[in-house]
C-alpha cells in the first residue's frame, strides 16, 4: 500500500512529540506544552491525521494533569518523576531501553551498550547515516532516540513520496512544479530533515536506496517489526502502571496507541 507524504509527515510529527514526552526534560519545553494545552491538541491533531482511536481528554491521567496549569509546577513533577521512572537509583522502575526489556525477555542479564538488541540498534542508526549525538554517550536504544531514529525516516519516506508524485504529475503530462502549498510542506520537511546530523560531511547523506531494505519505507517497517513493537508496548504498560505523575500515564497511553 502506498504512503501519502500527508501520513509519512503525520507519523513523524508523532514520533517526534513521543520522543519529547519521554526524553528528561532539562529545560521547561515540555512543561510549557503541556501547560498551555499545546501538547494535548497536537497529541489529538496527530492521531486523527493517523486515524488512531485516542484523545488526550480521554486518556488514563488528563483530568490529574490539567490540574496543574502553571509550567514551573508541571516541570517540578516531571523532573523527579522522569528520574525514578528512566534513571532510578539503583534502578529504573521502568527502563527507556530495548536492551534492557529484551533481555529480560529472554531470561538473561541486562546490560547496557554491550548487548545484540542495543548493537543491533547502533548498526541500523548508522546505515541510517545517523550516529550518537555530539557529547552524549547515552545506549542508541532508548525509547526517545529510537522514536527520533523513526522520525527521521518518516521524514525521508515523506520527501520520497512528494518526489513520486511530483515524477507522475509530469508522466501524466504536467510540469511536476508543486504547489504554493507542496513548495511549504517540501520546505518544513527539508527544515526538519536539517535537525539531524546526517553523516561525517556536509552533503553526506544516506541515499534512500541504501537505507536498509532499499528505501526509507521498508528501513520504517523492518524497524517497527524487528525492534519497536519488539518492546515498546510492554514498556509504555509499564509507565501507565507505574508513573505517579499523571502526564507519563496519558503520553505512554499515547506510544502504545501509536505502536500498537
Amino acid at each position: 500500500m502506498t504512503v501519502s507524504a500527508d501520513l509519512w509527515q503525520a507519523r513523524a510529527a508523532m514520533c517526534e512529540l513521543l520522543a519529547l514526552s519521554f526524553r528528561y526534560p532539562e529545560d521547561k519545553v515540555l512543561a510549557e506544552a503541556i501547560a498551555s494545552g499545546e501538547w494535548g491538541e497536537a497529541a489529538d491533531e496527530i492521531a486523527g491525521a493517523l486515524g488512531i482511536d485516542w484523545t488526550a481528554a480521554a486518556a488514563p491521567g488528563a483530568a490529574e494533569a490539567a490540574a496543574l496549569p502553571d509550567p514551573d509546577d508541571i516541570q517540578k513533577e516531571l523532573r523527579p518523576e522522569a528520574t525514578r521512572l528512566f534513571v532510578g537509583a539503583p534502578e529504573a522502575a521502568c527502563s527507556p531501553y530495548e536492551g534492557v526489556w529484551r533481555a529480560k525477555a529472554e531470561g538473561v542479564q541486562p546490560l547496557l551498550f554491550v548487548n545484540p538488541h542495543s548493537m543491533a540498534v547502533e548498526r541500523f542508526c548508522k546505515s541510517c547515516g545517523l550516529g550518537r549525538p555530539e557529547g552524549t554517550n547515552e545506549p542508541l536504544d532508548a525509547v526517545w532516540t529510537e522514536l527520533e531514529l523513526l522520525e527521521y525516516l518518516a521524514l525521508r519516506a515523506a520527501a520520497d513520496a512528494m518526489d513520486a508524485e511530483a515524477e507522475a504529475d509530469v508522466e501524466a503530462g504536467g510540469d511536476g512544479a508543486p504547489t504554493e502549498e507542496q513548495a511549504e510542506q517540501y520546505e518544513e520537511i527539508g527544515d526538519d530533515l536539517d535537525t539531524f546530523d546526517e553523516g561525517e560531511e556536509p552533503g553526506d547523506v544516506v541515499a534512500s536506496t541504501d537505507l536498509p531494505g532499499g528505501s526509507p519505507e521498508a528501513a520504517w517497517d523492518e524497524f517497527v517489526a524487528e525492534h519497536a513493537r519488539q518492546w515498546m508496548p510492554q514498556f509504555a504498560a509499564a509507565v501507565q502502571e507505574e508513573s505517579r505523575v499523571p502526564f507519563y500515564a496519558t503520553a505512554a497511553s499515547l506510544l502504545a496507541a501509536f505502536i500498537g
